[in-house]
């Protein structure tokens, strides 16, 4: 007897740990990809400090590319959640690392001078190797394009790459992100050459092209921060967090096309 119930103790714990019984024959058609955004970085430092950071430090991300030549390593794999957005929000969507792919790319950023603030270019080798990155993560996740995007727009507040000198036209006319209609934003500069909109109006729109905006109906610290990182993606040229009309214009242009 007592053997006996040495074996059916054994059976059942062989049972408890090989789990329940599962049936996998009705599978749901209602799912999606957990990576729903690509979110685009620099580093700030040399490839070997990049590497060191992204693989040994409190940071990670899923890939890095360096500069010379423009090598793509991969870091974290795609299914494992990585380490590089931080608190983050996008069209209402908060902690990013959960649902982002995460790629790096080595460039020093920037350097403050006495004649003001110089940018690191991108070269070209570096963008032809992330248009071809982009295209094969695009494709396997069926990422929408509005939803490939820089850390300032994610952070606004505290973060600024992939920068000024990050070339997002070529990214949308590549099909990877968004630009607006060069003539659209012209007509409606034009309107609002006459008649700014309201601070209110700027938070709003800022809003429903994804940015998390204070509605204070004020020029507020933050808000400037996210006029800023607008500006930056689409008007590099000038980013001062200032309301004008071209970034009304442009946002207009945004919303009612996306």
């Amino acid at each position: 007897m007592k053997v006996i119930t040495l074996i059916l103790s054994a059976l059942l714990l062989a049972g408890c740990a090989s789990g329940p019984r599962m049936d996998t024959s009705h599978p749901s058609v209602n799912y999606d990809s957990r990576v729903q955004f690509i979110v685009l970085h620099y580093t700030s430092t040399s490839l070997e400090r990049s590497l060191e950071l992204l693989t040994h430090g409190p940071v990670s991300s899923h890939y890095l590319i360096g500069d010379t030549p423009p090598t793509v390593y991969k870091l974290v794999d795609e299914n494992q959640r990585a380490w590089h957005a931080g608190e983050s929000q996008w069209k209402g969507r908060t902690w990013l690392n959960s649902s982002s792919i995460g790629i790096e790319i080595v460039n020093k950023g920037f350097r403050d001078t006495p004649q003001g603030r110089v940018w690191y270019p991108y070269t070209e080798g570096q963008i032809q190797t992330l248009l071809a990155l982009l295209k094969d993560i695009s494709t396997r996740y069926k990422i929408n394009p509005q939803n490939i995007i820089g850390h300032s727009d994610i952070a606004p507040t505290r973060k600024l790459d992939p920068g000024p000198l990050f070339p997002w036209k070529r990214l949308a006319d590549a099909g990877f992100g968004v630009w607006p209609n060069a003539q659209a934003v012209a007509r409606a500069q034009a309107v609002y050459d006459r008649q700014l909109p309201s601070i209110t109006w700027f938070q709003q729109q800022l809003a429903l092209f994804g940015y998390e905006t204070p509605q204070t109906g004020e020029l507020d610290v933050a808000t400037r921060h996210v006029l800023a990182a607008f500006q930056m993606r689409f008007r590099p040229s000038r980013f001062d967090g200032l309301p004008d009309a071209e970034t009304a214009a442009m946002l207009n242009v945004l919303n009612t096309t996306q």
